[in-house]
């Protein structure tokens, strides 16, 4: 998957600001923020959204919503609250195909989705 942007990310071969990782998961800024605290949550192994789940391991899929949890502490938004957003498709704008979370969040959001 030498072509995807955020396995060459996971890779090392682009920077990020790294927020936060462990052996399955990477969590790092958005360039483009949509809010306050912008970060996103991929797994480092490739899956290209939501509908290929049938290629994960329960392990990391757990892994990614317990470093949801772990992103949230290190913001500081664990508490005031946060929105933890998958785009899956070109009819959600899911503009990068590589499974990821956007955590949103350090302010109130609006009631629109991202």
């Amino acid at each position: 998957m030498n072509e995807c942007l955020f396995c060459r990310i996971a890779g090392g071969d682009i920077p990020a600001e790294t927020v936060y990782e462990n052996a399955q998961v990477l969590a790092f800024r958005d360039i483009s923020p949509q809010a306050k605290s912008h970060v996103l949550i991929i797994p480092k192994q490739h899956l290209e959204g939501l509908n290929d789940l049938a290629g994960a391991k329960d392990d990391m899929l757990a892994d990614l919503l317990r470093a949801a949890h772990e992103v949230a502490k290190v913001l500081q938004i664990d508490q005031t609250g946060y929105r933890l957003v998958s785009n899956c498709g070109k009819d959600a704008k899911q503009s990068v195909l590589h499974l990821h979370f956007h955590m949103l969040g350090g302010e109130a959001l609006s009631e629109r989705m991202v």
